[in-house]
């Protein structure tokens, strides 16, 4: 992997169920993001084939999201994605070295690469919030993204940053 290559957030947008929130009521936003560039790439069959022949069989990436309203995190989130390197036998992928993903701590077994990298690095979430998390008046709400991972055979620890557009929103009471 060359020092020019780079990995980074794309694509970040939040997006709201509704305009208007009141206590107690709940609120559902939506964050979808990519992690693209380099890891992206490097997370290929044949450097799992060589990660996986020098017992580096698993890969844990930290997801952070702070939901703020200008300066004020509203709401932080920290979830995690892995993908464990294995020995497989299924007649429907043609190499010895496959992989599976945990997403939301359900495992998942993808039939080819670019799925397995869809499912590892392509994020929506949901998040629920009550109206009382969020006080009365206007607010223009944005997420920052904190990603990072740490060395691999096919990548050095990473730690990359995004931020969504802002929505606005009324919280009235």
């Amino acid at each position: 992997m060359s020092s020019g290559d780079q990995s980074f957030i794309s694509g970040a947008i939040l997006e709201k169920s509704q305009d208007t929130v009141k206590p107690g009521q709940p609120l559902t936003l939506s964050l979808s993001f990519k992690i693209d560039g380099a890891i992206r790439q490097a997370f290929s069959q044949s450097n799992w084939e060589r990660a996986y022949n020098k017992h580096d069989n698993g890969f844990r990436m930290t997801i952070e999201v702070d939901l703020k309203s200008g300066r004020k995190t509203i709401k932080p989130l920290k979830f995690v994605r892995k993908a464990a390197l294995f020995w497989t036998r299924n007649p429907k992928i043609p190499y010895r070295v496959w992989v599976s993903i945990v997403k939301d701590d359900t495992p998942y077994y993808p039939l080819s690469v670019e799925e397995a990298q869809s499912l590892l690095f392509d994020v929506d979430k949901v998040i629920e919030l009550n109206g009382n998390d969020i006080p009365a008046g206007a607010h223009k709400i944005s997420a920052d993204i904190k990603v990072s991972w740490g060395k691999h055979e096919y990548t050095e620890p990473t730690k990359i940053g995004g931020r969504s557009n802002e929505i606005e929103l009324k919280s009235v009471a």
